[in-house]
């Protein structure tokens, strides 16, 4: 099986071009989402932990935001939990998808949480800055404060584009990122 972990800043459409390799893909943005929604186990961790934030079952992104944007201690003591979660079900996905030729790891702190193995091929994504800001300016709950945070827990992203085996340049329109992608599969398909 050949794993690519698609690497890249927050909001270069990272998701967007691991979807479109057409492989399976363990998302671990969904994944959060339904563990927040679903497992009454990671509320009870977190509601003990952080019980002035955490209140209410399913939990809701925003008390996670705010706890978050209180502290930056809370982003950790949350990612120590859920990562944790994570882990079990993108081993479950890897066992579900043994049998595949490829697979596609959208994983944001791939290399931070040192998830990557050593033969996996990292697919960088490069955007311009401005377009990335325009992206994400249009997401529904962005929030610049919360954005910062998230980017000092991140390794830079020239240290990222280095370890990267390919670079696609997504400048947010198919064609860019199809010819990326045809690139990446023929190369690792001789």
């Amino acid at each position: 099986m050949i794993r690519i972990g698609i690497i890249g800043d927050i909001g270069s459409g990272k998701s967007y071009v691991a979807q479109g390799f057409g492989y399976p893909v363990f998302n671990a943005d969904q994944e959060v989402s339904k563990l927040y929604k679903n497992n009454k186990k990671i509320f009870r961790s977190l509601n003990k932990l952080i019980p002035k934030y955490i209140v209410s079952f399913p939990i809701d992104k925003k008390e996670v935001s705010n706890a978050i944007l209180a502290n930056q201690v809370n982003l950790t003591k949350i990612n120590k939990i859920v990562h944790k979660e994570i882990r079990k079900k993108m081993n479950l996905f890897l066992i579900k998808n043994k049998n595949k030729k490829v697979i596609i790891l959208d994983i944001p702190l791939l290399l931070e949480n040192k998830i990557n193995n050593k033969k996996d091929i990292l697919v960088f994504v490069e955007s311009q800055k401005s377009k990335i800001k325009k992206s994400l300016k249009k997401r529904v709950n962005f929030n610049k404060k919360l954005f910062k945070k998230f980017k000092k827990i991140q390794l830079p992203i020239d240290y990222k584009k280095r370890k990267a085996h390919f670079i696609i340049k997504n400048d947010f329109t198919k064609t860019s990122v199809k010819i990326g992608i045809k690139k990446v599969i023929e190369e690792i398909n001789k």
